[in-house]
C-alpha cells in the first residue's frame, strides 16, 4: 500500500537531519522495483530536492585489482578528517546476478565503514544502464540531502557502466596500475576520453618506476586525444592508496576542476545537461520494462533466429505498444 504523503514528509525531513536510519530505509525504498514503492521513491526524492546539490560528486572506475577500495578508504579517510561528510556508492551492473564484490569492497575500507562522517552502500543497477542512473542518482541525492558533502561513486565492473556513471559525476577518475601489460587498455575502452583525471595507483616501492614509465604512458596517449574540455588538459598523477602518498595531491586537482567549474558556470550546465541524460536513460528503463512480454520475446527470438531483421522488429514492438515510427 502506498504511503500517505505525510509519512513521506516525515521521513524526508528524517533525512535532512541527517538521520541514518531513515536515510538507510529511503535507499532500499528507492532501489524497490515495486511500482507503488517506485511512486513513493519519486515523492521523497521531490521532497528532498530542496537540500541537495551542495555536494562535491566523484566517480571512480578502474580495472579490478587497481585499488579502488583501498583508496576510496585511504581518501575518505583523509577527508573526513578535515571535516568533510562522504557517502560511498559502489555500482555494479552484474550484482544481482552474481552479488558483485560490493561486501567485499566494504570490508576493505574498513577504517571509513567505522567512521562516523562517512557511509558506504551498495547501489544496484538493475538490468540496465537506465537502472543505474534512476537508482545511483537517486540515491546520490538522498546521501546530499542527508549532509553528506562528497558523494563518491565506484564503478565495480568494468564497461558501460562507466559511461552511465560519468554522466552523473562532476568529475570522472581513473585508476591505473602498472605493471600490468595494459598500461594503454583504457584507450581501448574509451575511459580515457570521459576521464577528468588519471591516477597510476600503487606507485610504491619496487613498483614506482613502473608506475614512473605507466604515467608517462597515459600522458603521451592524452596529447593524441581531443580534450572533452578544452579549458581542462586533463592531469595524470601517481599515487599510492597504501601508503597514502600522492593522494592529498591527486583531491587537490579534483578541488581545482570543481572550482574552476563553478567560478565559468561550467558545473551547473554540466549538471542540467545530465539531468536531461537521465531523463532519457530512466524513460529507456521504464519502456523496456512495459514492453516485456511474451509476445515481445517472441519477436526477439524470430530476431535472434535470423529470420526477422532488427528494424522490421523494432516496428512490431512499437505497433505492439500502440506507437508508430
Amino acid at each position: 500500500m502506498t504511503r500517505a504523503p505525510a509519512d513521506i514528509e516525515g521521513l524526508a525531513a528524517k533525512i535532512r537531519r541527517g538521520d541514518r536510519a531513515a536515510l538507510g530505509r529511503a535507499i532500499t525504498l528507492i532501489e524497490s522495483m515495486r511500482p507503488d514503492h517506485e511512486l513513493e521513491a519519486q515523492a521523497l526524492v521531490q521532497a528532498v530536492l530542496p537540500a541537495t546539490g551542495k555536494a562535491m560528486r566523484v566517480g571512480i572506475t578502474g580495472v579490478p585489482g587497481a585499488g579502488k577500495s583501498t583508496l576510496i578508504d585511504e581518501l575518505g579517510t583523509m577527508l573526513t578528517g578535515k571535516g568533510r561528510k562522504v557517502a560511498v556508492l559502489a555500482v555494479d551492473p552484474t550484482s544481482q546476478r552474481t552479488g558483485g564484490s560490493i561486501l567485499g569492497d566494504k570490508t576493505r575500507m574498513a577504517r571509513l565503514a567505522g567512521d562516523a562522517n562517512a557511509f558506504i552502500r551498495p547501489s544496484p543497477s538493475g538490468h540496465t544502464l537506465g537502472g543505474v542512473a534512476r537508482r545511483t542518482r537517486e540515491t546520490m541525492l538522498a546521501c546530499e540531502a542527508a549532509g553528506f558533502d562528497v558523494v563518491i561513486v565506484e564503478t565495480v565492473g568494468i564497461g558501460q557502466s562507466e559511461a552511465a556513471v560519468a554522466s552523473m559525476v562532476d568529475f570522472f577518475l581513473v585508476l591505473m596500475v602498472p605493471g600490468t601489460g595494459d598500461e594503454l587498455q583504457g584507450i581501448k575502452k574509451g575511459v580515457l576520453e570521459i576521464a577528468d583525471l588519471i591516477a597510476v595507483n600503487k606507485a610504491d616501492g619496487d613498483n614506482l618506476d613502473r608506475a614512473r614509465r605507466a604515467a608517462g604512458d597515459y600522458r603521451a596517449a592524452l596529447n593524441m586525444l581531443s580534450p572533452v574540455n578544452p579549458d581542462w588538459p586533463v592531469p595524470v598523477t601517481m599515487i599510492s592508496g597504501k601508503t597514502g602518498d600522492g593522494v592529498e595531491a591527486m583531491w587537490a586537482e579534483v578541488v581545482r576542476h570543481h572550482d574552476m567549474m563553478t567560478a565559468n558556470g561550467g558545473l551547473e550546465r554540466h549538471r542540467r545537461e545530465q539531468q536531461v541524460k537521465w531523463m532519457w536513460a530512466i524513460l529507456d528503463d521504464r519502456l523496456r520494462r512495459r514492453l516485456a512480454n511474451e509476445k515481445v520475446a517472441a519477436i526477439e527470438a524470430e530476431v535472434r533466429a535470423g529470420r526477422l531483421s532488427p528494424a522490421l522488429a523494432a516496428d512490431q514492438v512499437l505497433a505492439l505498444a500502440g506507437l508508430s515510427r
